[in-house]
């Protein structure tokens, strides 16, 4: 059945918040796997985990050196060594045979096990080896020094990692030292990704007067694999709504949400306008108070969501930052699905004023100590150029004036 009457042209409008938020209200968390640990590199955690041992789980050596008692280094100094007696040598990886006694010291590796009776090391740069079995000791000791206590770093039932957290070199070595070999993660999101316009060719086809390649589809690609999915690049749409409808259909079955990209203005070509006056799914908005990308439009249809996104690769770009990613961040268990945001001086006066709030993209620095930022290139949605260059979005208000040089403005971080 028709879900919308005149869709071309009567457009319900609706804020960005509010579109995200009825977006985020079909979130649902992705399916679980067990993957390699060397295989899990950039995935999503899916699993609480909790120390089940301390660490380190043995006194551990800060430095190569001598183990021994402080108060046998009592009145020590760089001109007074005192000489104490060397029981064994304790390299990392094994434990020692000997505990230390009054007058006595045991060579040790960083990182390897203090003995009993040793309440702390003394750097080798710090004493002078006259035998084997003798140590001369030139600096007081306190006890602890250079001694890494049990516990001192991680306590047995801490939480260490929840689920939603990308697997990083961080989190890969907390999930090694804990002995996760393998690892629960969500399954990757499948996202089909197509292109409309009869104007667009492959990518590896010469270029045709008045044709241009099909972009889009690869910087979305390169979104959705930034975000935790897998990507799926479909064939170029046509201008044959029966035929965009049995594609999308048929594509729909084989992915968990759908991109498209242009079609969605009220051009005559527009097909994907007239897909949403004949399909049977459910139009959650068709128009969003935001520049560029106005007329974005999502769908919720047999139990997946369609984002029809503009087809300028800066809206493209935008609204798939400001809409697709917070989705993705949400079904693979990510609590935070917003972009963190900041505030910043705009270094460049913005003086394009606009009845809806502008998603400039732009480039962030320091500048003594302060957060700056200013637009990344020329900011027209039909501009692919700067977005390589784009590292936040520049929040500039609704309204005729734009936005000076040196206004304080919303910063929303993208990496």
């Amino acid at each position: 059945m028709k879900t919308v009457t005149g869709y071309r042209f009567q457009r319900k409008l609706v804020q960005v918040e509010d579109a995200q938020q009825a977006i985020l209200h079909y979130v649902r968390l992705q399916e679980t796997e067990e993957v390699a640990l060397a295989e899990s590199f950039g995935r999503r955690l899916a699993m609480t985990v909790t120390a089940d041992h301390p660490v380190p789980h043995f006194r551990r050596s800060g430095v190569d050196g001598y183990a021994l008692r402080a108060a046998d280094s009592i009145g020590s100094g760089p001109d007074r060594p005192i000489k104490l007696t060397v029981t064994e040598w304790i390299p990392c990886g094994t434990m020692p045979s000997l505990p230390i006694g009054q007058g006595q010291a045991a060579r040790i590796m960083t990182g390897a096990v203090v003995p009993e009776g040793a309440d702390s090391v003394i750097m080798m740069e710090m004493t002078e080896v006259s035998t084997d079995r003798e140590v001369g000791i030139r600096k007081q000791m306190a006890e602890g020094d250079n001694i890494t206590p049990i516990g001192q770093e991680i306590e047995p039932g801490e939480v260490l990692l929840r689920p939603g957290r990308i697997i990083r070199s961080g989190e890969a070595a907390v999930l090694a030292t804990f002995g996760f070999d393998t690892v629960r993660v969500f399954r990757k999101p499948r996202v089909a990704i197509f292109s409309t316009g009869s104007e667009l060719l492959e990518v590896g086809l010469p270029l045709e007067p008045g044709k241009i390649r099909n972009s889009n589809s690869y910087m979305l690609a390169a979104q959705v694999k930034e975000a935790g999915g897998e990507p799926v690049i479909m064939n170029v749409l046509p201008d044959d709504p029966a035929e965009v409808e049995r594609s999308l259909l048929e594509a729909l079955e084989q992915v968990d949400l759908m991109i498209t990209t242009g079609g969605v203005s009220v051009g005559d070509k527009d097909v994907l306008v007239d897909v949403f006056e004949r399909w049977d799914g459910q139009l959650l908005f068709n128009k969003i108070a935001m520049r560029p990308g106005s007329p974005t439009s999502v769908g919720y249809w047999r139990g997946k969501l369609l984002f029809a996104l503009s087809g300028n690769p800066g809206a493209s770009f935008v609204g798939f930052e400001l809409l697709v990613r917070p989705y993705l961040k949400g079904i693979l268990g990510n609590a935070e699905r917003l972009h963190e945001e900041t505030k910043g001086y705009l270094q460049a006066a913005y003086s394009k004023g606009s009845a809806y709030p502008r998603y400039v993209r732009g480039t962030m620095m320091l500048q003594e100590g302060q957060v700056c930022v200013e637009p990344a290139g020329k900011d027209k949605s039909s501009i692919m150029r700067s977005i390589k260059d784009t590292d936040c979005l520049i929040y500039i208000p609704s309204g005729g004036r734009g936005a000076d040089r040196e206004d304080l403005v919303r910063i929303l971080l993208l990496n």
